[in-house]
Order: C-alpha cells, then sequence, then structure tokens
C-alpha cells in the first residue's frame, strides 16, 4: 500500500470527508462531481481499500478512510507551508525589537526564533525591558519596533491583545491565606504603586512586602517556591500556580492592552516582517479575548 505523490487526491479526499457529500464537495473544489468522484477511486485503488461507505444520502468515512484524515491533513497542510516559505522572499538588514520581560519564557522565544530561520539574513538584536524605558527607546531611535503594555488605554499603536494582569498564587504553598499577605512587588516601579499596591489597599487587604525584584522572571519564581503573591500577566501564570480572583477576595490589577509601537525613524520589509511575526504570537491571545 503506497500513497500517490498527487496531493490533489488528497485534498479531494479532505473535501469529501470534511462535507460528507461528493456533490458538496466538488462545489467546495470548483470541481465537476464525476471528476472529484474519480480521484477518490483512483486513490482508493492504490489504497487497495474502501475510504467511503456509500449511502442513500451523501458518504460517511470507513474505518481506513478515519484513520487517513489526521495523515492527510499534515501532508497537504506542509505542502502549503512549504509553497508560502518558496514563495516569501527572504528578508535582509537589522532589526532593533524591544520586548517585555513578561513574555521572554513564553510567547516571544518561540516567534523570534521562527523568525530567524525563515529569515536568517536579517540581523536581529533584542533589548528586554519594561515599557516605560521602551517608549524612551523608540523615541531616541534605538529601537526599530516594541511590545508594551498600556494599563492606562491611553498609548497609539496596534493593539496585539488584552492581557490582564492578576494576582497569582501557588497551588501547594497557599500564600494568599497568610496574614499579613506576604506580596511581591517591582522596586521603583510607579505602576507596581499605582496599580498592584493600590489594589491591595483597596480592599482593605493587610500585607506586606516579602520579595523585591525588576522582573517578571523574578516574580515567578517567587510565587512558585511559596515566597509572596505576585501580580503577573494572566497568560504567564506558571504551572502550579492560580490565579487570585474575586471568590478569593482579590481584585484584577489592570486589564493592560499589549501594544505594538513603531520608532518613529522609519520602517523596512525586515521591520514589517518582525511585526508580522509579532502579531502571529500574540494571535492567540487576541483570540481569547477580553477578561
Amino acid at each position: 500500500m503506497q500513497l500517490p505523490p498527487d496531493s490533489d487526491l488528497l485534498r479531494s479526499f479532505l473535501a469529501v470527508a470534511d462535507a460528507g457529500s461528493v456533490t458538496a464537495a466538488a462545489g467546495r473544489l470548483g470541481r465537476t462531481q464525476s471528476a472529484v468522484s474519480l480521484q477518490i477511486k483512483r486513490l482508493e485503488d492504490n489504497l487497495g481499500q474502501p475510504l467511503f461507505h456509500r449511502q442513500a444520502r451523501g458518504v460517511a468515512l470507513t474505518p481506513r478512510g478515519e484513520q487517513l484524515v489526521p495523515y492527510a491533513r499534515r501532508i497537504t497542510a506542509l505542502l502549503d507551508e512549504a509553497a508560502v516559505a518558496l514563495r516569501v522572499r527572504p528578508l535582509v538588514g537589522p532589526v532593533r525589537v524591544g520586548i517585555p520581560d513578561e513574555y521572554t519564557g513564553t510567547i516571544l522565544p518561540r516567534a523570534l526564533a521562527a523568525f530567524a530561520e525563515r529569515h536568517p539574513g536579517v540581523e536581529v538584536s533584542v533589548r528586554c525591558d519594561h515599557s516605560e524605558p521602551q517608549l524612551r527607546a523608540l523615541d531616541a531611535d534605538d529601537l526599530d519596533i516594541a511590545v508594551i503594555y498600556d494599563w492606562s488605554y491611553v498609548a497609539e499603536g496596534e493593539v496585539l491583545c488584552i492581557d490582564p494582569t492578576v494576582w497569582v498564587t501557588s497551588r501547594t504553598h497557599a500564600q494568599h491565606l497568610r496574614r499579613p499577605l506576604p506580596v511581591g512587588v517591582y522596586f521603583r516601579s510607579d505602576w507596581c504603586r499605582d496599580f498592584a499596591q493600590r489594589s491591595l489597599d483597596q480592599q482593605g487587604l493587610d500585607w506586606h512586602v516579602a520579595f523585591e525584584c525588576d522582573d517578571a522572571g523574578a516574580m515567578r519564581v517567587a510565587v512558585e517556591h511559596g515566597l509572596a503573591i505576585v501580580p503577573i500577566s494572566r497568560s504567564t501564570i506558571p504551572p502550579d500556580c492560580r490565579e487570585l480572583t474575586a471568590g478569593d477576595g482579590f481584585p484584577m490589577v489592570d486589564s493592560s492592552r499589549v501594544i505594538l509601537k513603531r520608532s518613529a525613524g522609519g520602517t523596512s520589509p525586515a521591520i514589517e516582517g518582525m511585526a508580522e511575526m509579532l502579531r502571529e504570537a500574540f494571535r492567540p491571545l487576541m483570540a481569547a479575548g477580553a477578561p
């Protein structure tokens, strides 16, 4: 048993499997019913067994047909991906990108690695920093593009997603049950003072600073090891930790927009390619929607 190299046979097979009818599949593919039926017969002859049960109304997959479906999807998806990659003109030139440290262990490493693999001629340099320094770097033309948080909803730029900051506790250590509350804070941070700490004060919670740092990675370590509850982005909650909700007596800290901003110094195909890669990286969070 050997699959034919003609991907059109697999595409016709998937169209019939999805539509449940040769006639409907022919309409989707823009072909005649007889042409699609012939392709299905060729595929079945090649495999030496039927892929569909013919019924009074439409068709149903045989066990072998059901077995073939995931393989056919993978093969056609890989062929489509290869076609796109070969059509895309390789990008060249430098790109200086700023990213928040919240995403350095989750979304962005995959995106940057994929971009570098797809466009090896682009010289990518990454600055990991908080939003305010990144904005200054954009104004000084030290960055070409940056991902920043906009918790006050005043920044201009392209919205990549809404990723709220929430209080997080360890499931094992349950720091949120202690009094006074052990809290992790960012030192030298106006946002932490005006949003995170104020949210606790407004709830009348008794708390004390148990951990101080300047990056989200350290915050995640602190909550994982039972040192404190911490304010971090909902999408970056570590395993074995959970969000503290209103049911626990804790407010959401903010509902920050994640913004893509460019330098006023101009753009290039490489910069726009990086922008598209960042959009793709954040698309799952955008699809999740606002809280």
